[in-house]
């Protein structure tokens, strides 16, 4: 999600895989759903909120040492005002030149650069 130029990251909670590391809002797809779904559901159980998802930005397929994420970035629309973090540790507002502050997992790492343009 951007806004004014800034784009929402949230952060794991200390006893998640990777914990303290920043990402994009999503989750994991449940049996049934599909992306938009997924995606609509995970932000409002992470962070109280409802919103309109977009069209699709770009995919990455991250292997780690005992499994793969594939990771869908969509364009989104906050139809919320306030936003809880209720399943993150945190969440910021952030320019795409502040990213370099915060430790991303290695698959937001990869969606980042694509939404960067980077090679």
């Amino acid at each position: 999600m951007e806004r004014d130029g800034r784009y929402l990251i949230t952060q794991r909670r200390p006893n998640a895989v990777l914990p303290g590391m920043w990402e994009f809002p999503g989750g994991r797809c449940e049996d049934g759903e599909t992306d938009s779904e997924a995606l609509r559901r995970e932000v409002l159980e992470r962070l109280g909120a409802q919103i309109e998802v977009g069209q699709l930005i770009s995919f990455v397929s991250h292997p780690y040492d005992h499994y793969t994420v594939d990771l869908y970035l969509y364009e989104c629309r906050l139809m919320t005002e306030n936003l809880e973090a209720r399943a993150v540790h945190d969440y910021r507002w952030v320019t795409s030149s502040e990213f370099d502050q915060y430790p991303f997992t290695p698959a937001d790492e990869a969606s980042m650069t694509q939404l960067l343009g980077e090679p």
